[in-house]
């Protein structure tokens, strides 16, 4: 059964670059990344591993932990990532699980049998501090991931958790968010201090409430 939005994140143990790690125990009360890469070695998943390495303080400033995966082990792993810091210029600097026997792959439904039999595709998982699936997104292999939109996915996601407002098309972090349908304009004042206008009686906007 393939999972949804609003589903719990299904906890699992497994070995990592870092040692063993019981996925939800790892996570805490942060939100979590976890995307999974088709094969070491290989040159799009060097590029992505040391992009993400390079945005950590980025991820960690939203409080967010990031997991790569794929069904290597964790030699490979290991001298990997040595590739990895030389020609991408970082240092990788979160965990890499090592999932050979496909648990992990199989419980987050990372491989498609038609684009391949073995290898996962790129899922991206977006985990919230409550443990619950918040993104999904499924790249194919020969295509490398964009981890400054997923920053700002994460951005939009952290920001209408908390308040009654959504992100218009290519939102980016400062710029004006769109008030709820929910919310009366009786109530708005009270709820957007900042002010707002009014567009048309659904699309309502107002400056982003918590900068």
């Amino acid at each position: 059964m393939s999972l949804r939005l609003g589903d719990i994140a299904p906890n699992f143990v497994a070995e990592t670059t870092e040692g063993k790690i019981d996925f939800h125990e790892y996570l805490g009360d942060g939100w979590g990344v976890l995307f999974s890469h088709p094969a070491d070695y290989t040159p799009v998943c060097t590029t992505e591993l040391g992009a993400v390495a390079k945005l950590k303080s980025e991820f960690d400033k939203r409080n967010v932990k990031v997991l790569a995966l794929s069904v290597d082990g964790l030699a490979d792993h290991k001298e990997w990532i040595k590739d990895i810091n030389e020609t991408q210029h970082t240092i990788v600097n979160f965990p890499l699980i090592a999932d050979e026997d496909r648990k992990v792959a199989e419980l987050y439904d990372m491989i498609h049998p038609n684009a391949s039999e073995k290898a996962t595709v790129r899922s991206v998982f977006v985990i919230g501090n409550d443990k619950k699936i918040k993104l999904i997104i499924t790249y194919p292999a020969s295509t490398g991931r964009n981890f400054d939109e997923l920053l700002r996915v994460i951005d939009s996601l952290q920001l209408t958790a908390y308040h009654s407002v959504a992100t218009p098309a290519n939102w980016k972090n400062g710029e004006d968010v769109v008030i709820v349908p929910s919310i009366k304009d009786e109530d708005i004042p009270a709820k957007f201090p900042k002010g707002h206008t009014k567009i048309k009686p659904y699309l309502r906007t107002t400056p982003q409430p918590n900068i």
